[in-house]
């Protein structure tokens, strides 16, 4: 490829999970938790290509006291650092200052520099995934007490097909309208949503395999599960079309099958898309002065600012 060297030199260093520090401005960097950090370069990329005598690396950590020794710290000889097994209350500020010589080339004078490189580092979580899912059926009349039944009956076959899947219906309901159109007069139609979650009985069991975290296989399961029901209505579709004259009273409704992901984040994590730009996506670490005390997928204020520290769930 033709692409200018200085490119070319800094896809490979991101390549290496390296990111570098900028004297200008500090860098946020996401760790996901219980993971180990990308490694922090006590140095910007520019001065990285540069040879410099006598370095000398003093990492800081969130807490205001030197890293050296720390036994989740992790530092090479060249200044990087890796901050291991990173949780919620590891999230702060990590502050290197870099000193190096100058040798005047005539008069062999030493003269030492020094630039300081910060970084934010936050833990983050993957979102949970849920899906509302909305339906409708014609019926008869509003008044029937077949609407119930069917109800009824439709949330156990949906739990059926993916409690293999540890999988859930919740928050369903329904309402009957009647609905006046201009070609086809009153027509009555049940209109139907509910939720598919994740968290059935027993699904910790399935992270077993994942002894911190299990937010990757559990979304994987309810993906799987809202596919297996939008294929489901598909097939009914079909059915009750072919079984019109045993099901008279009750039709889907053709193309009324959708489906909208829902996000939510575990307490103490939150999503701010201005904050943290980078991790849109992303359940970040709530910071201090704000609290999350449930699944919302916002950080509150708390009152009065009094909490100090990451990820907390009150104030």
């Amino acid at each position: 490829r033709a692409e200018p060297k200085k490119d070319e030199l800094s896809i490979d260093l991101i390549g290496k999970n390296e990111i570098y520090g900028d004297p200008s401005h500090e860098v946020n960097v996401y760790v996901k938790v219980f993971t180990n950090s990308p490694f922090l370069v006590c140095m910007d990329l520019a001065l990285s290509q540069e040879k410099l005598i006598d370095p000398k690396y003093l990492w800081i950590g969130p807490d205001g006291r030197a890293l050296e020794g720390r036994r989740y710290a992790k530092m090479t000889e060249t200044g990087k650092l890796v901050v291991m097994g990173f949780r919620e209350s590891m999230s702060g500020a990590y502050t290197c200052t870099l000193s190096h010589k100058i040798i005047e080339t005539t008069t062999q004078k030493e003269t030492e520099i020094s630039d300081v490189y910060k970084f934010m580092v936050y833990a983050y979580r993957e979102a949970d995934h849920a899906y509302q899912v909305f339906v409708r059926f014609s019926t008869a009349d509003c008044g029937l007490r077949a609407n119930g039944l069917f109800f009824e009956i439709l949330k156990r076959i949906l739990n059926d097909a993916i409690s293999h899947l540890t999988c859930r219906i919740t928050e369903s309901s329904y309402k009957c309208h009647s609905i006046r159109t201009p070609k086809q007069g009153l027509q009555h139609e049940l209109f139907v949503n509910f939720q598919v979650d994740p968290f059935a009985p027993g699904w910790e069991e399935v992270c077993h395999r994942f002894p911190y975290d299990c937010e990757d296989e559990t979304n994987k399961r309810v993906q799987q599960a809202a596919e297996r029901i939008q294929k489901f209505f598909q097939q009914l579709r079909d059915i009750l079309n072919v079984e019109a004259e045993a099901v008279p009273t009750i039709q889907y409704v053709e193309n009324s099958f959708s489906v909208t992901p829902i996000d939510s984040c575990r307490p103490g994590f939150g999503k701010n898309h201005q904050s943290h730009q980078n991790c849109a996506s992303c359940c970040v670490v709530c910071g201090p002065g704000t609290y999350s005390p449930n699944n919302e997928v916002t950080c509150r204020t708390c009152a009065r600012p009094q909490v100090k520290v990451y990820g907390a769930k009150f104030c």
